[in-house]
């Protein structure tokens, strides 16, 4: 009987160790995790989390008295130190904790300001963890001014809920828009216009210079020269995948930490899945950041670590909260050269549609749930609709199915 231990005690670490027991596994399981909260989603911390439409308790994606139950290990507030690949053991403390098998599911960090630039002064954030979302929550004051570093989803949603919550809202992206990164212009200019509907100033092309402030932020200087008085700033640049124990290790890297198709490193005792992950998909290498990946990723590991052999392959999807609109995302639109445009059903809605040639690569659908749905089916079946008919609102979309 073996002992597995993993590392990261988020979306993807809970999902395996849950998987391992459902799946019959009778030896010792470990999960540690460096935050103090049992294993919860991160998804609503930036939205109904920071409203105060979501409860602590709601957040935990398993009761607390889970892992007991199912005789887990859950060793929280812990952190690894490191990883002795010869003898098998990670570095708790003072304790050299032995496993047969090592998951990595480190997942990963905010991108932050340069201190050189003001990054350190009290009143910047970023938002990825319970802690980091508590720490600003009594910021959020009807009438403060906070700035939002970044056009990203993050600083989107970030930039939502606060304007719900009465705050004066300026996002500033250095980008020629925002999204740039990761939509079509014709995303871009819808949720630029939903923002500006709800007051908030939408600054492109404009990067941040410094924030100034004596210990505490109180302004920023923007590319541009333009100076602002802030009461807070949110800072949404990306993040990064959780590397460090995998790269002290010697592990190979390859944004991200590399794993085969079955989700092993280049150690066969250590595997790795979720947002710290790349693996290979369409003759490349794919590291995927998304709650759907951590899962599914994990699970696939988990039953891989028991024998089964099975290659993973994502299905691809996103979403983003913002207002009154759910945005959901279908595929991966790398390498489209046009956007086919469905109108919406009502207010606040559409589909844009990627496509490569004549193949159909990824949809966007702003609440328009049944575009979505359909997009998803016809992307995982390898079928591409005739781009006429998906702009056509008088054609059903049931009948793309056909295609």
């Amino acid at each position: 009987m073996s002992d597995i231990v993993v590392i990261g005690a988020g979306q993807a670490g809970s999902s395996l160790v849950a998987k391992l027991r459902n799946s019959g596994f009778e030896g010792r399981v470990t999960l540690i995790g460096e935050e103090t909260a049992p294993p919860y989603q991160r998804p609503p911390l930036s939205k109904a989390y920071l409203l105060g439409d979501m409860a602590l308790e709601r957040l935990y994606l398993r009761p607390e008295s889970y892992y007991d139950e199912a005789d887990i290990d859950l060793r929280l507030g812990t952190c690894v130190t490191g990883i002795d690949r010869d003898a098998q053991t990670v570095q708790v403390g003072d304790e050299a904790l032995h496993y047969d098998q090592l998951v990595l599911t480190t997942g990963s960090t905010p991108r932050r300001l340069p201190a050189t630039i003001g990054g350190e002064l009290d009143g910047v954030h970023v938002v990825r963890g319970l802690s980091d979302v508590d720490a600003m929550e009594p910021r959020f004051t009807a009438g403060a001014h906070v700035l939002i570093v970044g056009g990203g989803y993050i600083g989107l949603e970030a930039a939502a809920v606060a304007s719900k919550k009465g705050l004066r809202v300026t996002l500033v992206e250095m980008a020629d828009r925002i999204l740039q990164r990761v939509a079509a212009p014709e995303t871009s200019d819808f949720f630029r216009a939903l923002h500006k509907s709800h007051g908030v100033e939408i600054l492109e092309g404009v990067g941040l210079d410094r924030l100034l402030g004596e210990g505490k932020v109180s302004g920023a200087r923007l590319s541009d020269g333009t100076e602002l008085d802030v009461d807070f700033v949110i800072v949404g640049v990306g993040i990064a995948p959780g590397t460090a124990l995998a790269e002290a290790a010697g592990l190979a890297l390859d944004n991200g930490i590399s794993v085969d198709e079955v989700g092993r490193t280049s150690d066969p005792a250590i595997w790795a899945a979720g947002d710290c992950a790349s693996f290979p998909y369409l003759g490349g290498r794919l590291r995927l950041e998304s709650v759907p990946n951590a899962i599914d990723m994990a699970e696939c590991v988990a039953e891989n670590i028991m024998g089964a052999g099975k290659t993973y392959v994502p299905q691809i999807w996103f979403w983003s909260d913002q207002y009154d609109v759910k945005l959901q995302i279908a595929g991966l639109n790398i390498g489209y050269d046009r956007i086919v445009t469905r109108p919406g059903s009502g207010e606040h809605s559409a589909s844009f549609w990627y496509y490569k040639g004549d193949t159909l690569l990824a949809v966007d659908a702003m609440n328009e749930p049944r575009a979505y749905m359909v997009g998803k089916r016809l992307i995982d079946g390898g079928k591409s609709p005739d781009p006429s008919a998906v702009s056509d609102p008088e054609v059903e979309l049931k009948t793309l199915l056909k295609s």
